[in-house]
């Protein structure tokens, strides 16, 4: 009989990552987006039911961390020591094939760039958001809350945002807000709202009647590359 306490310490990981549902869970998790139970089941080709059996063992297992946004529960990799150790794993062998829904036309133009709320979302708001942090124009904090670099606020006034004007809310100035298609954060807030109202009476996006899908304007390709070096075809 083997004696549990001679079990090298990745027994149990070794455990969670032996069954294929849980497995093909964790790849859909690789590039780093967060995604919702459905979507996971989906991919593993199992019941909800069965999903949230894997989910909660993954969770428990410390390879998952879960993140709430709103009544939404999306799960994400419990980190990058997660994702190195699993692309080790899959140059083993082939990578396991992911299924993913496809898309009608009205569901691509949301996922695209449309407005959540009052600030802006989809690829186009996830890539601007990412833009500015890359530029430490605004920089993570605790509890998803974001601050505004003075780079940031040198920035914003110069596209006619004066933060002294906005009035923070309980969340704060600006936050990070899960995006619901992207699986990423795109920026909320109030300043989330400012900006997006701004960028719009600019003349940089335009939000379609009846939907909330938003367009990208030409003046807003333009400005947004050679601002924030965002290439609107590259991540349309």
């Amino acid at each position: 009989m083997i004696d549990r306490s001679e079990l090298p310490g990745f027994s149990g990981t070794a455990f969670l990552l032996a069954d294929p549902a849980r497995a093909v869970m964790l790849v859909a998790l690789l590039n780093g987006r967060a995604l919702p139970a459905g979507e996971l089941a989906h991919a593993a080709r199992v019941t909800a039911q069965t999903a949230s059996s894997h989910l909660a063992k993954l969770l428990a297992g410390g390879l998952l961390a879960l993140e709430i946004e709103g009544r939404h529960r999306y799960y994400r990799l419990a980190g990058s020591h997660v994702a190195q150790a699993l692309e080790h794993l899959a140059a083993i062998r082939p990578a396991i094939p992911i299924r993913h829904r496809a898309l009608s036309p009205d569901a691509q133009r949301l996922r695209f760039c449309r407005s959540c709320y009052d600030h802006l979302a989809g690829r186009v708001g996830v890539a601007l958001t990412r833009a500015l942090e890359e530029r430490q124009y605004l920089q993570p904090l605790h509890d998803k809350l974001l601050e505004v670099t003075p780079a940031g606020s040198e920035w914003l006034l110069r596209l006619g945002i004066d933060l002294s004007g906005i009035k923070p809310s309980r969340g704060g100035l600006a936050r990070q807000c899960l995006d619901w298609t992207e699986r990423q954060h795109h920026l909320a807030g109030p300043l989330g709202v400012e900006l997006m109202s701004v960028l719009c009476a600019s003349g940089w996006l335009r939000r379609r009647r009846e939907t909330r899908a938003v367009e990208v304007l030409p003046k807003g390709r333009q400005e947004l590359r050679a601002q924030l070096g965002i290439d609107i075809d590259r991540i349309a």
